[in-house]
């Protein structure tokens, strides 16, 4: 479990064993990378432009998020609310020099695309199963590892920083559980490839802590960046993120409002929202460098735009005031 010492800003989270895996008496700090413009957006009815796509990665930075995943470079055919790519890394310009725009790739094509942009990040996804595998990229798991060695070969001589997303690490649609053994043979294959980092994700939100600590856990020994991506569909996903800092996970993914889905992979729903994951860091005590108020502000701006709803509880009601991370537990 975590444990905690009062400091004069409230309380810094210190793992037992010592954060990312295993240095003693370090201050806990987390990556929050927001997905909601590239996962987020892919499930969605209402198609936003490129321009206002764009608005919103912006909207987003001044935020303090360090990393944004924008876009997917994928077929506008296949899906449509993540065409035009290219223009919305044109229309971001520069931007803001502490935010970094990350661009989803799953073949070489793609990777291509990317590095014309001349993005300095991607990931590469693919699902840890054949059968959701060959739907969502018309490939076999063996063939998308041998894509993924020769894109990340490709990535270092371009100075382009490369993770890996290893699709449904914790269960299938089509295929139902899997297993654990599996996924880490795949992810010690990548980590010895040279990737940079290696992102576990519960794509259709079927996974529980027990699952996410035993794989995060075995993971740490690939001495790579781990990272956890979790869909919120059976309510587990702000347990399951816990669980994976505790086990020393330092990249979370989420998704502003919850939005997002798998368009592949039926009845998978939104991510974990990331205005809900940075109240619960935050009021543990945890360092993400994000203000949570923008992000509530930005959560109901893309309410108005998206014209429903959004499944995020935070940017309903608001912070708790005061916070509870500035009185001493119990």
């Amino acid at each position: 479990m975590l444990v905690f010492i009062p400091d004069r800003v409230g309380f810094l989270a210190i793992l037992p064993k010592g954060c990312y895996g295993g240095r003693k008496g370090c201050r806990m700090k987390v990556s929050v990378v927001e997905v909601g413009p590239r996962d987020g957006l892919q499930n969605e009815g209402k198609i936003l432009s490129p321009e206002l796509r764009a608005e919103f990665c912006k909207r987003l930075s001044k935020t303090g998020l360090s990393r944004i995943e924008a876009v997917s470079f994928v077929s506008g055919t296949r899906v449509p609310q993540m065409a035009g790519a290219e223009e919305v890394i044109r229309a971001l310009g520069d931007g803001d020099k502490k935010t970094r725009y990350v661009g989803l790739i799953l073949n070489e094509r793609g990777y291509d695309r990317l590095r014309d942009t001349g993005l300095k990040e991607a990931r590469f996804a693919f699902a840890a199963t054949e059968t959701f595998n060959l739907r969502n990229q018309n490939a076999s798991v063996a063939q998308s590892v041998s894509t993924a060695r020769k894109i990340i070969a490709r990535a270092r001589t371009d100075g382009i920083r490369l993770g890996v997303i290893i699709g449904a690490s914790f269960g299938c649609p089509f295929e139902g559980y899997v297993d654990p053994g599996k996924v880490l043979a795949l992810a010690e294959q990548l980590a010895e490839a040279g990737a940079d980092e290696i992102i576990f994700a519960d794509t259709i939100g079927v996974a529980v802590p027990r699952q996410v600590k035993y794989l995060i856990r075995e993971a740490q020994r690939l001495g790579k960046s781990v990272g956890a991506h979790f869909h919120n569909t059976r309510g587990t996903g702000i347990a399951n993120a816990y669980v994976a800092l505790e086990e020393g996970a330092s990249v979370l993914d989420a998704s502003i409002g919850g939005i997002g889905g798998c368009p592949f992979a039926p009845g998978a729903s939104g991510n974990i929202a990331t205005e809900d994951l940075v109240y619960m860091l935050e009021e543990e005590g945890i360092e993400t460098g994000i203000d949570l108020d923008q992000l509530i502000s930005v959560a109901r701006w893309l309410q108005d735009i998206l014209e429903h709803p959004l499944a995020g509880q935070v940017y309903r009601v608001g912070r708790c005031v005061p916070s509870i991370s500035s009185k001493p537990a119990g």
